[in-house]
């Protein structure tokens, strides 16, 4: 009796990876399915036939896990199909150079995908037939399948825990500088979940809009670096102290340099330019326009909406209409005319946003 073939479902949505799990499985397959490339990449120790990706997830996407797939000798001759809703010519191209055998667009065809995947898992038989001959009795590889699941759920565990504590490791970064300056957890949060918000209504791949979201928060981290003095004065700055308060973007940018992680990187990044302008009158380097990086002009304008918007020692808070109005008097001279656009047709998420992470007293 031949070994059904194990194909490999990967969907970052629950009911697409159960929908075509089923499919799958009526088809005559076993299926292995996986919510992440971190899962999939694990689950590939599993004599995985063939692999069938969405190619949108968060966090590594369908076409970096086909790269990664395509990096082992031993995986060359896997099929990959990526299955998505993205059709255009571009994202074929796209998906072909990152090592994909096959592209199926959604609503799925199933006699469309019966014919590809019979097809290419019949060429991977071709170079499969040694193994094939060298296969274990099937009780025997049951045993060692359900082993080696248990081990890989380790290995996603341990690989998700290392994620989150490299998070944690930003954000507790981040609090260091709470215990200087005035402004809030909240205020945190929800400037970054307005970066995110504007990120992915300007069309920023979901890669950027997870970094912003995790990395925006560390935008002041350099203010730790300027007198307390100077931060939480009421008044304000004279002239010298508005130049030492400029710094902390250079403090910042120095703090995050040269660091392995995507995250820091780009945290050095917004610290750097979140303050240039967009006619060039800005700071540190007086840069301007789209020469300002994408993650510099989002953050500058969900981090002035949200200072607008509360109370600070010298300033009481202003209305969403208010901070609304004087972000667009700055269109074309502050802030990316077209990104402020953006955030204003979308305040009612703007307002979730802020109901979701509302400051301890405020209204």
């Amino acid at each position: 009796m031949n070994q059904p073939k194990r194909l490999l479902v990967v969907d970052d949505e629950e009911s697409i990876r159960n929908t075509l799990h089923d499919l799958l499985v009526a088809m005559g397959y076993e299926v292995e399915t996986a919510s992440d490339g971190f899962e999939a990449l694990a689950k590939l120790q599993l004599d995985i036939d063939l692999v069938l990706t969405d190619a949108q997830m968060p966090g590594m996407d369908g076409f970096e896990l086909i790269e990664r797939i395509r990096e082992g000798k031993s995986l060359q001759e896997l099929p990959v199909i990526m299955v998505t809703g993205r059709t255009s010519r571009d994202d074929r191209i796209h998906a072909v150079r990152s090592g994909a055998n096959d592209f199926i667009a959604k609503p799925i065809d199933l006699t469309e995908m019966r014919v590809r995947t019979d097809s290419l898992l019949g060429m991977k038989e071709i170079h499969d037939t040694l193994k094939r001959h060298e296969r274990e009795l099937e009780e025997t590889v049951k045993r060692r399948t359900e082993a080696l699941k248990k081990a890989l759920d380790d290995v996603v565990v341990s690989q998700r825990n290392l994620r989150e504590a490299h998070l944690e490791t930003i954000l507790r970064l981040v609090h260091a500088t709470e215990y200087k300056d005035v402004g809030t957890a909240e205020h945190i949060r929800r400037m970054s979940y307005f970066c995110a918000l504007l990120a992915e209504k300007a069309g920023l791949p979901p890669k950027d809009i997870e970094v912003l979201l995790h990395a925006s928060p560390m935008h002041d981290i350099g203010k730790i670096g300027i007198p307390v003095e100077i931060l939480n004065k009421p008044g304000k700055l004279t002239d010298e102290e508005w130049e030492i308060m400029k710094t902390h973007t250079t403090i910042g940018a120095r703090i995050l340099r040269n660091s392995s992680s995507e995250m820091l990187c780009a945290g050095e990044v917004i610290a750097l330019t979140h303050h240039e302008k967009w006619d060039g009158t800005g700071y540190p380097h007086g840069i301007a326009g789209e020469d300002i990086h994408i993650y510099g002009r989002i953050c500058s304008i969900a981090d002035a909406f949200d200072a607008l918007t509360s109370e600070r020692s010298y300033k009481p808070a202003f209305s969403n209409e208010e901070s609304l109005n004087l972000l667009q008097e700055g269109r074309k001279t502050h802030f990316d005319p077209h990104l402020v656009e953006i955030f204003a047709e979308n305040m009612d998420e703007v307002e979730n946003i802020q109901k979701k992470f509302k400051d301890e007293g405020r209204n």
